[in-house]
């Protein structure tokens, strides 16, 4: 018999939610920062880890952070490539809230002496808006 911990199931049973915009009318940005992503190298096992940067103009919706930050637990334990970890979070959250714009990019960490950096993007088409740059990838070797 295993005692699962309430931290455990709510990841476990992690749902994204969100709630309506109460400023639908103005194109306004949220963005996040997940400095503490983790999941499972699916050719390996071996842990990955990355700064997920999440950014986004509201459309309808917006997302609820604490279901943001169970949704983001739960792949600790899954075996996932890098490329499936950010176009999958894209799609989520472009599903849940319908947004006129969002970027997530996940800044992974060197392993195997290679630095990966994935951006994936979605642009409503009725959204004419061109957000400002706003992400650097880290440099793990500045002083």
């Amino acid at each position: 018999m295993t005692d699962e911990l309430y931290g455990e199931r709510a990841v476990r049973e992690a749902v994204l939610e969100c709630f309506d915009n109460r400023t639908p009318e103005r194109d306004y940005t949220v963005q996040f920062t997940i400095p503490e992503f983790t999941c499972l190298c699916p050719r390996s096992g071996f842990p990955d880890f990355a700064v997920l940067y999440v950014r986004y103009v509201p459309g309808p919706r917006c997302v609820e952070l604490k279901s943001l930050k169970l949704y983001i637990n739960g792949f600790r334990n899954r075996h996932v490539f890098h490329e499936d970890v950010v176009n999958g979070v894209l799609s989520d959250l472009v599903g849940l809230l319908d947004p006129r714009f969002c970027e997530v990019v996940g800044d992974f960490n060197v392993r195997g002496n290679i630095k990966t950096v994935v951006r994936a993007v979605h642009r409503a088409e009725s959204w004419a808006g061109e957000p400002d740059a706003w992400w650097q990838p880290r440099d793990e070797h500045a002083g």
